[in-house]
């Protein structure tokens, strides 16, 4: 299961892509694999401030519901609208077209609280 280097991870299965003074969060490979069929996702509206460990929003799968938590605090800047129609998305590429929003970053030294690549393929392997 791939862990791309170049992004941050949480304990709750989140990752964040920074760009500049933005953040694109979205849910591992790992964590959807675990939701498997993700049929509905509710994001938050753009202009909308989270401190780090809000719910940002909600994924459901035929599965089970679960939270999407914001990894640090910040201002949503955009959100996903093609996993409205397309929550597929989640699924077929995490990392990608599935990502869910992007945060102005409120405060950047909380991206030194997340977790490298390494380390969370770690917390993963426990978990397994």
């Amino acid at each position: 299961m791939p862990f791309p280097e170049d992004l941050l991870y949480t304990e709750s299965h989140e990752w964040v892509r920074k760009e500049e003074n933005s953040a694109t969060v979205g849910i591992t490979d790992y964590a959807q694999s675990q939701l498997k069929d993700i049929v509905y996702v509710e994001l938050p509206q753009v202009g909308s401030t989270f401190k780090k460990g809000d719910s940002l929003g909600v994924v459901e799968s035929v599965k089970t519901v679960a939270d999407l938590f914001s990894p640090i605090s910040g201002k949503v800047i955009e959100v996903n609208g093609s996993l409205k129609d397309h929550p597929q998305f989640v699924n077929e590429d995490p990392y990608g077209k599935g990502w869910m929003v992007r945060l102005e970053i409120l405060d950047p030294k909380e991206l030194d609280t997340l977790l490298s690549s390494a380390d969370y393929e770690k917390r993963v392997a426990e978990e397994e």
